[in-house]
């Protein structure tokens, strides 16, 4: 087949590596090669890329920057407790993506929302947020993010640091990577991520080397309808492949593109059902912090819904790199589930 990715991050790249030897793959990249960024924090589980990476002939370990220990998660006022780390780490992940481009056909500066995609027998919308070849969404739900990356003399934390805002509305992260350097960033629902990350650089400044900003779409696969469309199928963040708590997409999107991979031998007519399979439980997180966001969740009545994130993460503990306790989670939502922004 003549198959054609628009998109070369994480999920694109990764597909496309799978495919390659089969198939004539072509990855249309909207950036240029030299100015080729890898937007996120750059946080991951060591166990499950390492699977991942293998299966395109790739040693992920060669690639971490920081494997963790333990994260602290900050709490109102004072109070703060800690997450035993099991394989949470950040890595290179540009570099990463960088290396499987070197083995493919890239085109880069190629904006696919401006141009044709003409001759190809498949088409894939890796394009993450944008969405660029899928019809656009009846209702579309995202949290917008801004990160820095900070060279810090002396830096504040030497592990990760996490502290979630009101609401649930998202949280900010501290994801330390190598040489002093760390990305610090904060994604909130309501808006709040500018006044957020301001006030923690006040706190503890550094040097800013760069500032990124974009939308994480949160919406669920279920409601990213239609995820097949003629001959386009997508993949990634473009069908909603993000952990609606923790914004969490480099996994999920490698696997989606795993999915796609073997539908592509079998036909892509069971591909929807079996995605909405596979993350069927970003629905059941979805609809819980929707009802947190919209200040209608109830303890008794939507119990069963507060445990699908804490459920389907504890019995993944290595794929998410970290141990998994109720009294944790339930820490955070009864803490942050009212009130009013929380102090970095």
């Amino acid at each position: 087949m003549k198959i054609a990715v628009a998109g070369g991050g994480v999920a694109g790249s990764y597909f496309s590596s799978i495919m390659n030897n089969e198939h004539e793959v072509t990855v249309f990249e909207r950036q240029g090669s030299e100015e080729f960024r890898a937007i996120c924090a750059w946080g991951t589980s060591k166990h499950e890329m390492r699977r991942l990476a293998s299966n395109v002939g790739i040693s992920f370990d060669e690639y971490i920057f920081h494997e963790g220990r333990e994260m602290v998660v900050k709490l109102p006022g004072e109070k703060e407790f800690s997450i035993k780390l099991k394989g949470l780490c950040t890595f290179d992940k540009r570099r990463f993506i960088l290396d499987m481009h070197a083995k493919l056909r890239v085109i880069y500066g190629f904006d696919v929302k401006r141009a044709n995609i003409e001759g190809f027998d498949l088409v894939v919308d890796s394009t993450g947020f944008h969405r660029a070849l899928l019809p656009r969404l009846k209702k579309d739900y995202y949290i917008p993010t801004v990160e820095y990356l900070v060279k810090y003399k002396d830096p504040p934390f030497d592990d990760f640091y996490l502290m979630p805002l009101t609401h649930l509305g998202g949280y900010l992260w501290y994801f330390p990577l190598s040489r002093g350097l760390a990305h610090v960033g904060v994604g909130d629902y309501f808006g709040r991520h500018r006044s957020a990350l301001a006030e923690f650089m006040n706190k503890y400044p550094g040097e800013i080397l760069d500032v990124v900003g974009k939308p994480v779409r949160i919406a669920p696969p279920h409601l990213c309808n239609p995820i097949v469309s003629e001959r386009v199928v997508g993949i990634g963040e473009s069908i909603g492949t993000v952990h609606p708590v923790i914004g969490e997409g480099i996994i999920p999107g490698m696997q989606s593109a795993e999915i796609l991979a073997e539908c592509v031998q079998s036909g892509l007519d069971g591909y929807a059902h079996k995605i909405f399979r596979a993350f069927s439980v970003f629905y059941d997180i979805f609809q819980f912090i929707r009802k947190v966001h919209n200040s209608t969740f109830s303890y008794l009545r939507d119990f069963k819904l507060l445990l699908s994130p804490f459920i389907y993460m504890k019995l993944r503990e290595d794929r998410f790199g970290m141990e998994v306790k109720l009294r944790d989670w339930i820490k955070i939502v009864h803490a942050y589930r009212k009130g009013s922004l929380a102090t970095a």
